[in-house]
């Protein structure tokens, strides 16, 4: 059924008014749950997320940055700093790390059982899709920098080849959420894009032809450069983009996306 349905399960047989999110690998602090009520009290919000910082299982490689940055969400980790930020254009949540309040799953529905992760592959998105549901319906959702958990990182997972299979299915869960409503897949809460004036290639944005083409270059140049980091990004960059094309091409035949997906489409309790 997948990581959705099972939150949707969890929630629905949930009794008290503040559902929150982790998950069996993640080491939570002892004051967790009251830094998750209190941020939700304090900032007068209706969702909160938290740092999620690393528990490494295995040497961390040196492409791999220790401030975070993109090769973090790979690996579900989180550190937006010390300062509270509004989620919203470039702060999103991570779902191990998560507290809602019940009522806003009544106005903004459960989890899409469309996304989130299923086994055989490394599908992603529902936190972003339901925050884009419960932001169109008015609810906030803030980053409490208190609220801590650690995320144990197995060594397998500490290899360039997890990081690009996992920026390939990135790409294809962005595509499938652009499938939903028309969002800008490279940055979804900072789209403001009329995608019917916009040319399309192979169902793909065209100017997402030319953020590859910068990608491709600027990895090039970092590599050069002995800066490890920034190269592996950029080439990750491309495998987001290949997963993109991948869906939108097998999406090509489908009605385009329409502009509002109804809140209580996914209220399955």
């Amino acid at each position: 059924m997948g990581r959705s349905a099972a939150l949707n399960a969890g929630t629905s047989a949930a009794s008290g008014e503040i559902i929150a999110n982790t998950d069996d690998d993640v080491r939570f602090e002892p004051d967790w749950l009251q830094q998750a009520r209190d941020a939700l009290i304090r900032g007068e919000c209706d969702f909160v997320g938290g740092k999620v910082l690393p528990i490494w299982r295995g040497a961390k490689p040196e492409w791999l940055s220790d401030k975070g940055g993109p090769h973090w969400a790979v690996i579900a980790l989180l550190d937006f700093g010390a300062e509270p930020v509004e989620f919203g254009k470039r702060h999103a949540p991570l779902g191990v790390n998560l507290a809602v309040r019940r009522e806003a799953f009544d106005r903004a529905g459960l989890w899409d059982p469309g996304l989130g992760r299923k086994a055989g592959t490394l599908l992603g998105q529902e936190v972003r899709e339901w925050m884009l549901r419960a932001r169109s319906v008015g609810l906030r959702g803030m980053y409490a920098p208190k609220m801590v958990v650690h995320h144990v990182i197995p060594a397998d997972r500490l290899h360039k080849n997890y990081f690009r299979k996992w920026s390939y299915w990135h790409g294809i869960s962005r595509a499938i959420l652009y499938q939903q409503r028309p969002i800008d897949m490279q940055a979804p809460e900072e789209s403001n894009l009329d995608f019917s004036k916009i040319p399309m290639i192979f169902g793909v944005p065209r100017y997402m032809y030319r953020s590859c083409f910068e990608s491709a270059i600027s990895m090039v140049k970092q590599r050069l450069k002995g800066k490890q980091v920034a190269g592996f990004e950029r080439e990750l960059d491309l495998w987001f983009f290949l997963g993109v094309l991948r869906q939108r091409w097998k999406d090509r035949r489908q009605a385009a996306p329409q502009a509002e997906i109804p809140s209580d489409k996914f209220d399955e309790r």
